[in-house]
């Protein structure tokens, strides 16, 4: 379905999601607010592991993920991502390639462990974060060159990477001298409130689009009350041309120039919103990068973000990509 002059390059941390189902009375025994993301240190995440009665493992991180949907849609892809030399960055690697992924630009560390993010479900599916970016936490300037961009046509970015200022920069940097489009993902409302005071020029210089959902809206407004998303996504389009508020249930906000369109949700059983906004991206870029307007790549977004939320984890099942797909080639002939 897309084109092959088309291939995403996404800059973001590699880490492994630990999910796990608990009560709300779990959340206030550990720091931090709920549905938000905390970074802890390697011994926190391996006690906070140790009281949870079960969990699963999947591959994560949120650029990443949004790169996994759009590879299982046919999107040439590639990751500048770092993993530890241990089991399970060997097991990240060869499961990205596993379904396409161009992982020659992995990056690898004997020092740290590979990352780990680890997802305290509640009842009501909303997920808290708590991560420890291990291996991910250590890319340097000096491993990531021009040749890194070489074929490169857009660049996904993940707002959690602003951790690392000095990469993220040099890396959007690389993007813009390659001539290729950026999008930025707004991460958290934790983050937006730590780098508020970069973000305005960050945008400005280097991004083509931006992704928030309602808390990191608000954050960027300096808000508390209720949220308007058209002005939110105006705020926003002064520095970058596109941005895209992501309102859960209620659908998105998304805005080029004079244009705003307002793609609904589709209806359907939450079990666990991990990857949910994730997902939703991979739809709206698949869309957009393939020339399709704001609506239809705002109703693919929707598509992509109800299928993920209906299954534990941010993948989704491989006997559902081929179903997304008619449904994707009945939005164009529409």
């Amino acid at each position: 379905m897309a084109s092959g002059k088309i291939k995403v390059l996404a800059l973001g941390s590699t880490i492994l999601d630990v999910l796990a189902n608990v009560e709300e009375e779990f959340l206030s025994t550990i720091e931090g607010e709920k549905g938000g993301m905390v970074m802890i240190d390697a011994e926190t995440s391996d006690r906070l592991v140790a009281r949870l009665p079960s969990c699963q493992r999947m591959l994560g991180g949120s650029a990443a993920n949004t790169l996994f949907g759009l590879q299982r849609l046919g999107i040439p892809t590639t990751m500048l991502g770092k993993v530890g030399t241990d089991s399970e960055g060997d097991f990240y690697r060869s499961e990205y390639a596993r379904i396409g992924g161009d992982v020659s630009r992995f990056k690898t560390t004997p020092d740290y462990r590979t990352g780990r993010c680890v997802s305290l479900i509640t009842p009501d599916s909303e997920r808290t974060m708590r991560t420890d970016l291990g291996a991910a936490s250590t890319f340097k300037v000096t491993e990531i060159t021009a040749d890194d961009f070489e074929g490169i046509t857009h660049v996904h970015v993940e707002g959690y990477m602003m951790f690392n200022f000095d990469v993220f920069l040099h890396v959007l940097k690389l993007a813009k001298d390659a001539g290729a489009t950026i999008s930025l993902d707004l991460a958290s409302f934790e983050v937006v409130n730590i780098f508020r005071d970069k973000l305005d020029d960050v945008l400005k210089r280097y991004v083509d689009i931006v992704f928030a959902n309602e808390d990191e809206a608000r954050a960027f407004l300096g808000g508390t009350g209720e949220l308007d998303p058209k002005a939110a996504t105006a705020k926003l389009c002064e520095f970058c041309r596109i941005s895209a508020v992501k309102l859960g249930k209620k659908g998105a906000c998304i805005r080029s120039g004079n244009e705003v369109v307002f793609p609904g949700a589709e209806l359907v059983t939450a079990v666990d919103t991990t990857g949910a906004g994730d997902l939703w991206q991979a739809g709206f870029l698949y869309g957009w990068l393939n020339g399709y307007s704001l609506e239809t790549a705002g109703k693919m977004a929707a598509i992509l973000g109800a299928e993920v939320v209906q299954v534990i984890g941010a993948t989704i099942p491989p006997y559902r990509w081929e179903p997304i797909k008619t449904r994707f080639k009945n939005l164009i002939l529409k």
